[in-house]
């Protein structure tokens, strides 16, 4: 009894050595390191990282590249490891192009964001990151990511760029998958069809250490591959846009569209001057932004779809349609004898040939480009009328191109009229105005190009676009993106044909002013414009026109700022435009 007595007592001292060694790891462990283990515990945390998606790419008719991913070094922050955001700052600051201000801006701006990977500065060079590499064990909180940046390969308004994401964005898309980092498309086709190309980013759940180092506790059915963005295939052809850029008078600023009637496909899309969209994919300098800012032939500028301006000459198949559907006209009736002008009221309006026409009908007036005739034509019709009619030929509203911020044309009304000038004011000379294209009137070159393109495809709008199908881990056709928009002018088939016949002798006949447009073997169909700068100056010059060979397959736009006469200045590129497609782009 007495050593069974003593095994127990025995027994309570190494239970009682035990829960007091037990009390003494507790108490160390709670009290006296607790603060210590409670801030390593508290950085050991299950992460969703994220796996971003490749950004698809942008490839012309014939899948030549347009926008593509190129290898980029890029430097990135967590702001959790962060002990010294000066000392950080100053590292950066001396290391590469950033100002040290710039740096604990980011940092203070994304304090909250505590385990986000925050970028600092993108497209590296591969010797300065080893640089930097040496050193990165004094910055915890430092490290490189490889990823991509876009790239465009040649200088162009219709593909936009793309751009790190800002506040604003973020807050508006974060909803959707998009990061603090995430880089989005910020205007032409790069920001209009942004769902399409950005895919959708993956994730891979893991535990992390304090330092973020995976732990590879969780299995890989946690994860989630991304969905690569799809491909764009675009109707450009980008032997014709260089063929354009080359022949295009870089004194003038101004814009070239190419479409095919048939389809709506833009061919080329070509504003002038260009500027360079790498410039913003990665950090756009002050430098370069001033040379954009302050240019005075705003490069920035889409005159594609966001100039509009006056269309001159061009606008005169619009009133001679207008003239033959309300039967004030046919083919065979004439005017007034243009004597170099016109009296109407008290002012003595001017045709652009002093000498005169003398009397002519729709297709001579057409194909001299007579004022007289258009001007005497308007005293029959009534303004709302006629702006309903240039409304109906889809010359008013945005076309609905694929393409972010189009801009409307504009035609005035009476309504507009008293409006501004009170209730007693005189339309006849107003209407004399419009009805030649000047004045109030205006449109963009894209409005103007998609109208000839219908008259060229037998009175059948099409819708342009850019687009021709999307490719990856589906492809889709236009229509099924978009849909399909077909319209019809307002214009019969038997007034339609008067009008291109007009059209045709404006280049072929004797004396049309288009003759510069003329290509041997080739039906060539337009009309030459020169419309009044309100800001003073030359005219601008346009030519409109479109081109058969067994069916129609071009239409052509040429605007050029402050050039003079479309026949002389507008009508030559225009040919040589053609000239071009009909012996190195067509069937090829």
């Amino acid at each position: 009894m007495k050593t069974q007595a003593r095994l127990i007592i025995l027994y309570r001292i190494i239970l009682g050595i035990i829960f007091l060694v037990l009390l003494i790891v507790l108490f160390t462990l709670q009290i006296i390191k607790g603060e210590r283990y409670k801030e390593i515990a508290e950085r050991n945390y299950v992460r969703i990282r994220r796996i971003n998606a490749a950004r698809g790419v942008i490839y012309d008719e014939k899948l030549n590249p347009i926008a593509v991913n190129n290898p980029s070094i890029n430097l990135y922050f967590r702001p959790f490891l962060i002990k010294d955001k000066e000392k950080m700052a100053d590292f950066v600051a001396n290391n590469l192009p950033v100002e040290k201000k710039t740096v604990e801006k980011l940092i203070h701006d994304n304090r909250f964001r505590s385990f986000n990977e925050i970028l600092i500065y993108e497209n590296i060079d591969y010797n300065k990151m080893v640089t930097i590499s040496e050193n990165l064990n004094y910055y915890p909180e430092l490290f490189f990511k490889v990823e991509t940046m876009r790239s465009y390969t040649l200088p162009n308004h219709f593909s936009g760029y793309v751009g790190r994401i800002n506040e604003k964005e973020y807050n508006k898309l974060k909803k959707e998958e998009y990061s603090i980092n995430s880089v989005i498309g910020k205007t032409g086709i790069e920001k209009y069809y942004e769902r399409i190309l950005a895919g959708k980013p993956g994730y891979e759940v893991i535990q992390v250490d304090a330092y973020g180092r995976n732990l590879n506790i969780f299995k890989d059915n946690l994860n989630k591959k991304p969905e690569n963005g799809l491909h764009l295939v675009l109707n450009i052809n980008l032997d014709l846009q260089r063929y354009i850029g080359t022949i295009y008078p870089r004194e003038y600023a101004g814009a070239i569209v190419v479409m095919n009637p048939k389809t709506g496909g833009i061919l080329a899309y070509s504003s002038f001057p260009e500027y360079e969209q790498n410039w913003f994919a990665s950090r756009i300098t002050t430098e370069q932004w001033i040379s954009l800012r302050d240019n005075p032939q705003k490069p920035m500028l889409d005159r594609v779809i966001n100039g509009t301006y006056p269309p001159g000459s061009t606008f005169k198949a619009v009133t001679g349609s207008f003239g033959l559907e309300k039967k004030l006209i046919n083919q065979e009736t004439l005017l007034a004898s243009c004597v170099g002008g016109l009296q109407i009221g008290n002012r003595f309006f001017k045709c652009w040939f002093h000498g005169g026409h003398g009397r002519t009908n729709i297709l001579s007036a057409l194909k001299v480009s007579c004022d007289v005739f258009f001007y005497d034509l308007s005293k029959f019709f009534k303004l709302d009328e006629f702006k309903d009619f240039v409304q109906a030929n889809y010359l008013i509203d945005r076309t609905g191109v694929d393409i972010p911020y189009e801009r409307k044309g504009f035609f005035p009304d009476t309504k507009w009229y008293a409006k501004r000038l009170g209730k007693y004011f005189s339309l006849q000379g107003r209407k004399a105005n419009l009805s030649i294209g000047q004045g109030e009137v205006l449109m963009t070159p894209l409005q103007l190009c998609a109208y000839y393109a219908a008259i060229a495809n037998d009175g059948i709008w099409k819708k342009p676009h850019l687009l021709k199908k999307a490719i990856g881990h589906k492809s889709l056709s236009y229509e099924e993106i978009e849909g399909p928009v077909d319209k019809k002018l307002p214009v019969s088939p038997q007034n339609l044909k008067i009008i291109q016949e007009g059209l045709w002798q404006v280049c072929n006949a004797p004396g049309g002013t288009g003759g510069g447009a003329r290509v041997p073997g080739v039906k060539v169909y337009g009309k030459t414009g020169s419309a009044e700068n309100a800001h003073g100056g030359q005219t601008h010059a346009w030519f409109a026109c479109y081109a058969t060979w067994d069916e129609p397959e071009l239409a052509v736009v040429v605007f050029m700022e402050n050039a003079g006469h479309g026949g002389s200045m507008s009508a030559p590129i225009a040919g040589k435009i053609i000239s071009y497609y009909n012996l190195n782009v067509r069937n090829k």
